[in-house]
């Protein structure tokens, strides 16, 4: 298709808001390009905004700052073994994949630094996931956002999509305060919190934190630097020429508007969390309410790319959030989670037969697989959170404390369950007595001879972290469950996103079935099937990698220096920049 047939014409064309979509406009106006974000919502920031915004990133400036010798060999070294675990490579991943996200992540960050994006690096004690393995990390590998004040946006500040964090405090931070009975300066953070939260009103600040302030300071700085960006906007297909991907239609009244992309098309446009009909024909036992996703975030890409012809992997993965609903929670903005709730100590994870099928302590994503797996062999969706009195007098459920007052409908709806004895509690949720009591017995005695036999749970350095045990207790990861009243609520196999889509090579160029690459059209993120394979590597193995392959097209497209010789893009009609 010509120029003249499109309604306007940019270089760069970016479908979708998420964190990759920023920083390659970022990359397109600093090489004096024009760039245009269309986003079919009405809010900026995608799944990203409504996540932990957390980047991994290994070797970056902010753990070397700290004296850290990680390099780009050992996270290499230890994407390498995840392969291993899952029995193969992915479609999705390759060595020179890997290597391409490893060397540039560290570049990405810099460039967003000196582009004066404010980030700095994560919690110091968020370990890999599977830090045990070679080259793992048991520090952190990790960057976020500074907290960021949205009243800087001006105008644009309602386009911000809101996050689950409206604070001036790192999460890390806020998560310490959750451990509000055993951490002894959690009433410090909370007052530190509170003296943040009043002079922050007195000044006329609006702060959010997380993945809402990682996606406003991308906001902020692609509007700055002239990124354009349209809400409303949904991209209803691309447009080829001769093989090579020159536009996209979006939808409009009375037509559909066309526009033209000199140098390429970026897809970064989230999953398929919120599409049910996707959902069943890829990951059956899943369903869209147990998503926190936006909700544009429906596959519309996934199915745009495969139309011409572009190869779809990993489509049954998906970055797992294990949650669990009380009532009047359903349509809550972000379900209330799990993961802290079986990991601590005094509590197991059961299935509907009262047996104990992992280590609770694990990486989300392996743990709602590993549900999901396990449904397919006896009852599993819902299985069962058990935990005793020593648990509710030191932690929450569903983030509120039940040991003084169970919050009204949570016992009447049959959402918690109650009881004097472990036999009596099974009766209630009805599992076999002797089969529940066997394994709270089996679990007890674990964790009195100091192990886990069945699970090695608290034996990575994750299963003891701020963000699932307890680090404040002696014992972080294990507990006995044998003080009555007894209790069990039920555990649901949620998602922050899909974890499949286009595959794409180590420029982030769209692939064919067969290899050959579709000119023109790069994706990143959960539109794309992920780099690290069907593994979760650790916090941010998806946003980070979001980042990364968005400044890689970018570059890749501007034929800016990348890390490899990469072939020239073809069809490109304006000069190259050095």
């Amino acid at each position: 298709m010509s120029a003249p047939d499109f309604d306007e014409t940019y270089d760069w064309v970016v479908v979708g808001s998420g964190a990759g979509a920023f920083v390659s406009g970022l990359v397109m106006r600093a090489a004096g390009h024009s760039a245009l974000v269309l986003e079919k919502t009405a809010y900026a920031g995608g799944t990203t905004a409504k996540s932990g915004g957390v980047m991994w990133i290994p070797a970056n400036p902010f753990m070397l700052a700290d004296g850290e010798t990680d390099t780009i060999e050992q996270a290499e070294t230890y994407l390498d073994a995840l392969q291993n675990l899952d029995g193969g490579v992915a479609p999705g991943t390759s060595r020179g994949k890997r290597r391409a996200y490893l060397e540039n992540g560290p570049r990405a960050i810099d460039f967003l630094l000196s582009e004066g994006v404010r980030l700095r690096r994560g919690a110091q004690f968020w370990p890999d996931y599977y830090d045990e393995l070679p080259g793992g990390c048991k520090t952190s590998r990790t960057v976020v956002a500074e907290p960021f004040d949205t009243k800087q946006l001006g105008p644009m500040r309602r386009r911000l999509r809101k996050g689950f964090a409206e604070f001036n405090v790192l999460l890390a931070d806020a998560a310490k305060v959750g451990h509000a009975r055993t951490n002894p300066d959690a009433k410090k953070m909370l007052a530190r919190i509170a003296l943040r939260t009043v002079r922050d009103k007195l000044l006329g600040r609006a702060y959010t934190t997380a993945g809402a302030a990682l996606q406003g300071r991308l906001f902020k700085a692609g509007v700055e630097a002239g990124v354009e960006i349209r809400f409303d906007s949904a991209v209803t297909a691309l447009i080829c020429d001769e093989g090579r991907v020159s536009g996209v239609e979006i939808a409009g009244a009375p037509s559909p508007r066309r526009i033209g992309a000199r140098l390429g098309v970026l897809v970064n446009a989230g999953g398929f969390g919120k599409n049910q009909e996707m959902r069943e024909r890829y990951m059956p036992g899943t369903r869209a309410e147990w998503s926190l996703v936006p909700e544009g975030d429906t596959g519309d890409l996934h199915r745009a790319m495969e139309d011409i012809g572009a190869q779809l992997a990993q489509m049954d993965q998906m970055v797992g959030f294990q949650a669990t609903i009380p009532p009047g929670t359903e349509n809550a903005y972000v379900l209330p989670g799990a993961q802290s709730l079986t990991g601590k100590p005094h509590a197991i994870l059961v299935d509907q037969t009262g047996q104990r099928y992992m280590n609770e302590g694990g990486s989300y994503e392996l743990y709602c697989e590993t549900m999901l797996r396990r449904n397919r062999e006896v009852p599993a969706v819902p299985s069962w959170a058990i935990f005793d009195a020593q648990f509710t007098a030191k932690y929450k459920v569903a983030d509120t404390f039940i040991d003084r007052k169970i919050p009204p409908g949570w016992l009447e709806t049959g959402y918690l369950h109650k009881a004097d004895t472990i036999a009596e509690l099974a009766t209630s949720i009805g599992v076999y007595a002797g089969a529940l009591s066997a394994t709270v017995d089996r679990w007890n005695g674990f964790v009195r001879q100091g192990r886990d036999e069945d699970f090695a749970r608290g034996e990575r350095a994750y299963d003891g972290c701020h963000f699932v045990g307890d680090p404040y207790s002696e014992e972080p990861s294990r507990g006995t469950i044998a003080q009555a009243p007894f209790y069990a609520v039920p555990v649901v196999p949620g998602d922050v996103s899909t974890y499949g889509g286009a595959v794409t090579d180590e420029y982030a160029r769209v692939l064919r079935a067969d290899g050959s690459v579709i000119e023109g059209l790069y994706a990143t993120g959960t539109s794309t099937a992920s780099v690290m394979g069907n593994v979760y590597a650790g916090a941010g193995a998806s946003i980070g990698p979001s980042l990364t392959f968005g400044f890689i097209a970018a570059r890749h497209a501007a034929r800016l220096n990348t890390t490899t010789a990469a072939p020239p893009p073809q069809g490109a009609v304006v000069e190259s920049a050095a």
